[in-house]
């Protein structure tokens, strides 16, 4: 499957809003209201379809009403579901932008080519977006995703270049036991 046929995660239903069906979203959309411009969204598994009417904003949350559901219980049900576009749908990132779905799954290597790990998420918790790379030993570290962390990005070939701050770029066994020194 190519990147590009794989679809995107653009927002979660965060529970219900009042006794008439509206649904509190949070949007992962660069303009968060553009949620529902795409289009129908579908789940995780690709069969179920929501057409979503943005009616307002509470709690920095998106109110819509979903096609179909018309009151609190069904709207309570939703709660948690995530809302996946077609990545082909989107438009294309611009330079040094990426689609958090096309960094997830990407190799990292060293700076000198050596395996680091494998990029398992991506955070933002206000002071800038962080990588989180797990490594061979199963031990995940988290990494500021800036341009002097991450120098390159090679999405075609499914890698990028880490330079971890000093003492991650060592192997967990090896900086344990000069710990015991």
């Amino acid at each position: 499957m190519t990147r590009a046929s794989q679809r995107v995660c653009l927002g979660r239903i965060a529970g219900a809003h009042g006794v008439r069906g509206l649904v509190r979203v949070e949007s992962f959309a660069a303009n968060p209201a553009d949620l529902a411009a795409y289009g129908p969204l579908g789940d995780e598994s690709g069969r179920c379809c929501f057409v979503l009417a943005l009616v307002g904003t509470a709690r920095g949350q998106l109110l819509a009403r979903i096609e179909g559901v018309g009151d609190r219980d069904a709207a309570e049900a939703l709660k948690g579901q995530r809302l996946y576009l077609a990545r082909a749908a989107l438009p294309a990132p611009a330079a040094e932008e990426y689609y958090h779905s096309d960094l997830l799954g990407l190799a990292c290597d060293g700076p000198d080519g050596a395996p680091f790990g494998t990029v398992k998420a991506l955070y933002n918790f206000g002071a800038g977006d962080l990588l989180e790379v797990e490594r061979a030993s199963g031990e995940r570290v988290l990494l500021p995703f800036t341009r002097a962390a991450v120098p390159t990005i090679d999405l075609a070939a499914g890698r990028l270049v880490v330079v971890p701050p000093e003492g991650e770029a060592e192997a967990p066994a090896a900086a344990a036991g000069e710990e015991g020194r």
